[in-house]
């Protein structure tokens, strides 16, 4: 048998192979996100593919991996070797499995998905085995100081139709999660204390007290229910803030506000405590937007320990990981809940319908309704730049019905939205905050 890159793929009578001729970065911040679009050239005159390889917090390290690094490994492979082509490439790096490595495999991988589905006249979600639904039921992120100004963010999104919604509230006097302006980035809240500690000028001291915000959450979802009534799916994301023991005590104590699920309740690294933690409550779990590697995620999934994955598809692989994990997901009973933060570009957010679309264990779509180009200012540049993105309305996400994954970038509008070359400027710098305790140890993440 010929060896994988000696095969001659027919297309349309030519018996030429279809190669790539060039991968390169598109880098643009349009929402002030520094975002990596991958772009992979062929030798069919026109024909190219879009990936997202976005990891903003060290955007340039993925920028370096695929232009000097992967660029030259696959120039003149045949672009329908999608799986082979992944493996090389994941392997010639000889350790793997971490976020740089594997954003870059994305950009490239989510491309050749993007140039199959061209080359065949297909949507991507048909490549992977055609729809199971007509569209994809999203959530939405509502967040508010205090509980009424919470509970009032909700209802906007509940008369525009959504029936998920994800609620965040401040703790006073500090910083909390999901609460700030953009959504998914940490908020201060009213009177959160800030200022220069010990590490040096460069790192501003946000503190959070794990124990005072574990007594306002359940007062959050009482509140909810009583106003939003049961008909509303309410879910939460602890983002990784409460050590094991108070997770179960968080877990346990909003039951009776039937949760549609509960999100990062712990951090990677306490991975044996899912298995205490499911012992010892009903709220349904979500797990795994930080994973990059298949040890993390596997025990979770086959001992049935969470309900939901939240993987961010880039941070795995790309598409020929992800569609792997998701069927694997679907014989335990773990349904999806992909990532779909500000910091993916609509390249990435369609690779994701693609997979909700296609597979009968999908659960909910995460999306940020403000940079994933539906409303306001950052929205409208999001829209300048891309074409094709998925568009939401009835609380859900409907895909682009193009040939590919649908979505195209304009370079020259790209290019007036350049990345801040300051890593620590702006609105989102790459570089995460450190949260501390008021003892001024670190809170992860």
């Amino acid at each position: 048998m010929a060896a994988p890159d000696a095969k001659r793929a027919k297309t349309n009578g030519n018996t030429e192979p279809v190669t790539i001729t060039k991968i390169r970065c598109i880098k643009t911040a349009p929402a002030g996100i520094r975002l990596v679009v991958v772009k992979v050239e062929t030798s069919r005159p026109g024909l190219y593919g879009l990936g997202c390889g976005t990891f903003t917090q060290r955007p340039s390290c993925v920028v370096e991996a695929v232009e000097t690094y992967l660029d030259p490994f696959l120039r003149g492979r045949n672009v329908s070797e999608i799986e082979d082509i992944f493996l090389a490439a994941q392997v010639s790096s000889y350790w793997r499995s971490g976020p740089v490595l594997n954003n870059a495999l994305s950009g490239v991988d989510q491309a050749l998905w993007d140039i199959k589905g061209k080359m065949a006249g297909m949507p991507v979600y048909e490549l992977l085995g055609g729809k199971c639904r007509k569209a994809v039921p999203v959530y939405v992120h509502a967040s508010g100081d205090d509980i009424p100004e919470t509970i009032e963010d909700a209802k906007k999104y509940i008369k525009q139709g959504f029936k998920y919604v994800r609620l965040q509230c401040s703790v006073p006097g500090q910083s909390t999660y999901g609460t700030g302006k953009g959504g998914d980035y940490v908020g201060a809240g009213k009177g959160a204390v800030s200022d220069q500690n010990v590490d040096g000028p460069t790192e501003p001291k946000s503190l959070f007290d794990p124990e005072a915000y574990m007594r306002i959450v359940p007062k959050l979802f009482a509140a909810a229910r009583k106003e939003l009534g049961d008909e509303i799916e309410l879910l939460h994301d602890v983002h990784e803030r409460v050590h094991p023991s108070g997770a179960i005590q968080l877990a346990k104590a909003l039951e009776p506000y039937r949760l549609f699920f509960l999100e990062d309740i712990l951090p990677p690294e306490e991975m044996d405590h899912f298995r205490l933690l499911r012992n010892q409550t009903s709220t349904p779990l979500a797990m795994g937007e930080l994973f990059t590697n298949q040890a993390e995620y596997l025990p979770l999934i086959k001992d049935r320990l969470i309900d939901f994955i939240r993987i961010h598809v880039s941070d795995v692989g790309g598409i020929t990981p992800m569609r792997k994990i998701a069927h694997l997901c679907d014989f335990f009973g773990v349904r999806l809940a992909l990532h779909g933060p500000g910091d993916t570009s609509p390249v990435g957010m369609a690779a994701n319908v693609a997979i909700d679309l296609s597979c009968m264990n999908f659960g909910v779509q995460e999306w940020h309704m403000d940079h994933l180009g539906v409303t306001g200012d950052a929205g409208k540049a999001m829209r300048e730049v891309f074409t094709g993105m998925c568009d939401i309305r009835d609380g859900m996400a409907w895909a682009s019905e193009a040939p590919g994954l649908g979505v195209d970038i304009d370079e020259a509008a790209a290019a007036r939205y350049p990345w801040d070359p300051d890593v620590s400027a702006g609105q989102n710098p790459c570089l995460w905050p450190a949260v501390r305790k008021p003892d001024g140890s670190i809170v992860r993440p």
